[in-house]
């Protein structure tokens, strides 16, 4: 490559055929960088299941239509197995090598299956009626980090029985964020489901709202009371500027030194309405 760049600006001083070969190869580096990290698809290694194969979401077709015209759009659909013969294996990434359940025309189930029916020969976790939180066992092979922020102090009763994973991350039709994507107005509309009393309309809102209730909360679980991210007056502080002037503290041109020392922003008797208010642009209630 470099001889070819050299032949191309032929009569141009040595130092200057340097430069421009060293800004080439940078720019050649970028593009692949930047290549490589828009592909609209992961690689992934699955687990092998004896006596099953993987026979790709394709074959899924003839049985389940309507779901595989959906899958096409979901976020799991740009799975696929690594190797010379890559299969796209979306469906398969969570209910595994369908190959027996595709031969006995549905009679025999996947080896990871969420309804009834006869399970896969010697498969002891497959069974023909499923386990207690078996949905979320089978996320958690590839989200093993999210299982651990179950176990933090506060968390969404999932690990209780009270929540699925699906509930909030839908598998077989677009965004696995459920009101993600570009759907920027219904941002919240996963969480107000269940928490329809922070959903307003409120005269004086706040406008951390706006940006979505992850802006203070961890979705999955938080050593924080109430799944927040930060705890005490440090979570409102990232957003709201203060400065220190002639020993006091400032929070919008008034003086909080006093105030941050009674408790928490919301608790303190000051900013009890964080989500919005109806009657003060304080945030108050």
């Amino acid at each position: 490559m470099m001889n070819r760049i050299l032949r191309a600006i032929g009569g141009e001083s040595p130092g200057r055929v340097r430069l421009l070969a060293v800004v080439a190869i940078a720019a050649l580096l970028v593009f692949t960088a930047i290549s490589c990290r828009t592909v609209s698809r992961a690689v992934v290694v699955l687990p092998n299941v004896p006596g099953a194969n993987y026979v790709g979401s394709k074959e899924c077709e003839q049985c389940h239509e309507e779901i595989y015209r959906d899958f096409a759009t979901a976020d799991h659909a740009r799975l696929i197995a690594a190797g010379p013969n890559a299969l796209p294996v979306g469906c398969e990434s969570c209910h595994g090598p369908s190959s027996l359940h595709s031969e006995s025309g549905g009679e025999v189930m996947p080896p990871y299956t969420f309804t009834s029916g006869r399970p896969q020969a010697g498969l002891d976790a497959r069974l023909s009626v499923p386990p207690a939180r078996a949905t979320e066992a089978v996320c958690y092979e590839c989200h093993a980090d999210i299982r651990g922020r179950f176990n933090l102090p506060s968390h969404h009763p999932v690990p209780e029985g009270k929540m699925s994973c699906t509930e909030c991350h839908p598998p077989h039709k677009g965004s696995a964020h459920r009101a993600g994507g570009t759907k920027l107005l219904s941002l919240n509309d996963g969480c107000l489901q269940c928490h329809p009393a922070q959903r307003g309309p409120h005269v004086f809102e706040h406008e951390a709202m706006r940006e979505g209730c992850t802006t203070c909360h961890d979705a999955h679980g938080s050593i924080n009371a109430k799944m927040l991210k930060v705890r005490d007056s440090n979570l409102c502080l990232q957003c709201h500027f203060q400065r220190v002037s002639g020993g006091q503290l400032l929070i919008g041109g008034s003086d909080h030194t006093l105030r941050v020392q009674q408790g928490t922003c919301w608790t303190a008797g000051c900013h009890e309405a964080v989500h919005g208010s109806r009657v003060s642009s304080s945030l108050r209630f």
